[in-house]
C-alpha cells in the first residue's frame, strides 16, 4: 500500500478506472422509459432458468431490469470482430491497417458506425418484442423510438467508457466492463444457489459438485490459456569487424488457443440474438420464432451443437485471419534473417507454421468448446437454479490474467 501511495500515476489510473466502472454499474439500474416494472420482474423470474439468466449475466443485470445499458457492450464487440474479419479479407481495409495511426483511427471510426448499426437493429427488435410481450405501459411509435434512442445511446456511452478506461485507466476497458458485469451478478446467483440448498431443492452432493466443477474449470482455463508451443528460431552468424559472432537462437511462442475468448463471445452473441427476441415477445411470437425458441434455446441439443460448431469455426477463422497469419509471421522472420532450422525461409516457413498451428488448434478448439458446453450440459442435467456458463468463466479468467 505504501508503494501504491507513492506511485501517483498508477493510483490515479486505478481510481479513474474504479470511478468509471461505478458509473457503469449505476447505469444498469436506470430503467428505459415506458417499461412496466412489475410485469418485467414477473417475466424475468420465469425466464431466469433459461435465457433470462444468460442475458442477465452478460449485461450485468441491465437487461433483467431493462436498464439503459440493456444491450450491454455486445454490439461493439460484434462490430469489432466483423471489422477485424473484413480487414483480413478486403484489400482496402487491409491497406488502412498498414497506414499506422491514421489507418487505425479510420478503422475505429468504421467500428463505431458498425456499432450504431447493430445497436439500432437490436434495440428496435427488443422494443417490438417488449410490446409483443405486454411489458410496456403505453406501446406505440413513441415508445419504440424512445427505447431505440435510449438503448443505442447507452451502448455508445459504454463504448466511450471502455475507450476512456483503456486510454487513461488500467487494462482493457471493454473487457473490464464485461468482467464487472459478470462479477456483479455472482453474489445474487450464489445466494440463490445456497438458498435452494437450505430449502432442500438441491442436494448437498450437487452443491459440492458444482463448487468442485467451478474450481476445476477455472484451473483448467488458466492452464490452457498459459499453454504454449515454442517454435525454435535460429539467426545466422554475423561478422562484426574482424570478429565472427555466433548465431543467436530464440523461440516463437504460439498459444494453444491464439484466438482467446473471441470465438466464444461471437458464437454466444449470434445464438442469443434470435432467442432474445423470441423470449421477450412472449406468447405473441409467430410459428417460426416459437420453433427457434423451442429448438435453439439454451441447453437444447441443437443449441449445443450449433454453439460447438460455431466455436470451432471461429477458432480457426479468427486465428488464421486475425491473430496469427502464417504468411506475415514468415515474412517478418525472413526480414529479420531468422529461420526455422531445416525449413526454407519464406513460403515453406509459412506452410510449416500453418501446419503446426492447425494441429494446435485441434486441441485449442476442443478445449474452448468443452469449457463452453460442459457447464451448460451439467446445469441442465442437475437443474441448477442460476446461470453458470463456460463463456463467463473464460472472460473472467482471461481479463484477470491480462489486467
Amino acid at each position: 500500500w505504501a508503494a501504491l501511495g507513492k506511485a501517483t500515476d498508477l493510483r490515479n489510473r486505478i481510481l479513474f478506472t474504479l470511478g468509471l466502472l461505478i458509473v457503469y454499474r449505476l447505469g444498469t439500474f436506470i430503467p428505459v422509459p415506458g417499461i412496466d416494472g412489475q410485469a418485467l420482474r414477473d417475466f424475468m423470474e420465469q425466464a431466469q432458468q433459461g435465457i433470462g439468466g444468460i442475458l442477465t449475466m452478460f449485461t450485468g443485470g441491465a437487461l433483467g431490469r431493462m436498464g439503459i445499458f440493456a444491450l450491454g457492450i455486445m454490439p461493439y464487440i460484434s462490430a469489432s470482430i466483423i471489422i477485424q474479419l473484413l480487414t483480413s479479407m478486403v484489400p482496402a481495409l487491409e491497406q488502412l491497417k498498414k497506414e499506422g495511426e491514421q489507418g487505425r483511427k479510420k478503422i475505429n471510426q468504421y467500428t463505431r458506425f458498425g456499432t450504431v448499426a447493430l445497436a439500432t437493429l437490436q434495440a428496435y427488435g427488443l422494443a417490438v418484442s417488449l410490446e409483443a410481450g405486454e411489458l410496456v405501459t403505453e406501446p406505440g411509435l413513441f415508445f419504440r423510438m424512445s427505447c431505440l434512442v435510449t438503448l443505442v445511446g447507452g451502448t455508445m456511452f459504454l463504448m466511450w467508457l471502455g475507450e476512456q478506461i483503456t486510454a487513461r485507466g488500467i487494462g482493457n476497458g471493454i473487457s473490464l466492463i464485461i468482467f464487472v458485469g459478470i462479477i456483479a451478478e455472482v453474489p445474487a446467483a450464489l445466494a440463490q444457489f445456497f438458498a435452494s440448498g437450505r430449502s432442500g431443492a438441491i442436494s448437498p452432493a450437487i452443491i459440492v459438485g458444482v463448487i468442485v466443477m467451478v474450481v476445476v474449470t477455472i484451473a483448467f482455463v488458466v492452464f490452457m490459456e498459459r499453454a504454449l508451443r515454442k517454435i525454435h528460431i535460429q539467426y545466422p552468424r554475423r561478422q562484426v569487424g574482424m570478429k565472427v559472432m555466433e548465431g543467436q537462437s530464440s523461440h516463437l511462442p504460439v498459444k494453444v488457443n491464439p484466438a482467446g475468448v473471441i470465438p466464444a463471445i461471437f458464437a454466444s452473441s449470434l445464438l442469443l440474438l434470435p432467442t432474445t427476441v423470441s423470449t421477450f415477445s412472449g406468447n405473441q411470437t409467430g410459428p417460426i420464432m416459437s420453433t427457434i425458441l423451442a429448438y435453439f434455446g439454451p441447453g437444447q441439443p441443437l443449441y449445443l451443437a450449433f454453439f460447438a460448431a460455431m466455436v470451432v469455426f471461429f477458432v480457426y477463422f479468427y486465428t488464421f485471419n486475425v491473430s496469427f497469419k502464417p504468411e506475415e509471421v514468415a515474412d517478418n522472420l525472413k526480414n529479420q534473417n531468422g529461420f526455422v532450422p531445416g525449413i526454407r525461409p519464406g513460403a515453406k516457413t509459412a506452410e510449416y507454421l500453418e501446419y503446426v498451428v492447425s494441429r494446435l488448434l485441434v486441441l485449442g478448439a476442443a478445449y474452448l468448446a468443452l469449457v463452453c458446453l460442459l457447464p451448460e450440459i451439467l446445469r441442465g442435467q442437475f437443474s441448477i437454479p442460476f446461470y453458470f456458463g463456460g463463456t463467463s468463466v473464460l472472460i473472467v479468467v482471461s481479463v484477470t490474467m491480462d489486467t
